[in-house]
């Protein structure tokens, strides 16, 4: 059985991107399986979380968090799974600004003894890449075999190959990006304004009385929406009507009774139910910021020059429905490494199910994962289109799966 380590560690001062500092952080954390120090580095795998994810990645965890943050990557993690736990120590971090025991907006301010709010500091995905370095450092991890994580949690991997380029072998950004593009930067504009114009906002200052749960329910509708594909929302829903014992979530004027209540509004409204009574909404306000303010070439020429320090291999995976994070901006970033000199392969995933395919289809993304991450990229089920073009020796190469750049 794997052995599973769950808790919370105090690490001290820690000093934000934005410059100001807390006088201790908390970070909350779950570890699996056992770890073993090598000449070469270690058999630790950090996992970074997705924006509303948590530190419970597999049904092995203990943490105390609700819905669908629990077991978030179940399918891929765990005994005997893409990143096998009986093999690898794997450790999976709560960012800072989350609501899932790490210190954010709804922990406790230890000066006031009431919670942050939104005199928490700002938070980056730099500050989380620095956390999670910390607390790696006070479980006694020096070197990573991998950083793996999707969504704005590849951001957070990609992060690693900027700011500790000697502490990892290998990446692997899942449906991920350099940077949003406008227009998710509009709809996530939209999703904090949801929240912000709620009442019972009141300025962040909602905790002991009426949360913004109307304007986080609309928030998360938007953010659902753009992690669907137009293919999967028109087989799951169509134009349907939704039955008869369906109940409207959201007031509704007094024509919309005429008008039918579709499948697609019954289902965006259970799911914004789920996620309400799980998350927090200036939680959602701080993490979509880190993830929208997010831009692997700030400070750098472009993003092969932010890369060019990495001496690790990359593994990129795209999805071909996912218009959130597109398969161009991971060729894109492909590219970045080829340029920089990073040993890459982008592994394309042909799915209808968009952005959240990488949660939902673990049966294409679990092989080219465990190949990469138990033989990097000398295995033969992964390799690099613009590489092996340039390879005569065409026996050495064989495609995983639907690989549209990688055979």
């Amino acid at each position: 059985m794997t052995s599973v380590e769950s808790g919370t560690r105090a690490l001290g001062e820690f000093t934000f991107e934005c410059g100001e500092s807390i006088d201790d952080l908390q970070v909350a954390y779950e570890a699996y399986g056992d770890f073993e120090a090598t000449e070469e580095g270690s058999n630790a795998v950090l996992i970074c979380h997705a924006l509303t994810g948590s530190q419970n990645v597999a049904s092995a965890g203990v943490a105390d968090t609700a819905g669908q943050a629990r077991a978030w990557w179940n399918d891929i993690v765990g005994p005997g799974k893409a990143i096998d736990t009986t093999e690898y120590y794997v450790v999976c971090a709560n960012v800072p600004g989350s609501c899932y025991g790490s210190s954010g907006p709804p922990a406790e301010n230890p000066e006031t003894g009431e919670p942050w709010g939104t005199d928490f500091p700002p938070v980056t995905i730099g500050d989380w890449t620095r956390a999670q370095r910390r607390l790696l450092d006070d479980l006694g991890v020096g070197r990573l075999h991998a950083v793996v994580g999707g969504s704005a949690g590849g951001m957070n991997v990609l992060d690693w190959a900027v700011q500790f380029p000697d502490d990892v072998a290998r990446i692997v950004p899942v449906a991920a990006a350099a940077r949003l593009d406008a227009q998710c930067l509009a709809l996530d504009a939209i999703a904090r304004r949801a929240i912000t114009t709620d009442d019972d906002w009141q300025g962040g200052d909602y905790y002991g009385g009426e949360t913004p749960t109307e304007g986080l329910a609309l928030a998360r509708q938007i953010g659902h929406v753009m992690y669907l594909s137009k293919t999967s929302m028109r087989e799951k829903f169509g134009r349907r009507a939704a039955g008869r014992d369906a109940v409207r979530s959201f007031p509704a004027d007094r024509a919309a009774a005429f008008f039918p209540y579709r499948e697609v509004e019954s289902y965006l409204d259970y799911q914004a139910e789920k996620f309400v009574d799980r998350f927090d909404p200036n939680t959602y306000l701080y993490l979509t910021r880190a993830m929208d303010d997010y831009d692997l070439s700030e400070g750098y020429e472009g993003d092969a020059d932010a890369l060019a320090a990495f001496e690790g291999e990359t593994l990129l995976v795209s999805f071909t429905g996912d218009w959130h994070f597109t398969v161009a901006q991971s060729e894109s970033l492909a590219e970045a490494c080829r340029t920089a000199g990073v040993p890459v392969a982008h592994h394309v995933i042909e799915s209808d199910h968009g952005h959240d395919a990488f949660l939902v289809e673990p049966e294409k993304v679990g092989p080219p994962l465990r190949d990469f991450l138990a033989d990097g990229l000398t295995g033969r089920a992964i390799h690099d289109t613009a590489e092996d073009d340039e390879d005569d020796d065409e026996e050495d190469f064989a495609p995983v799966h639907n690989s549209l750049f990688g055979g």
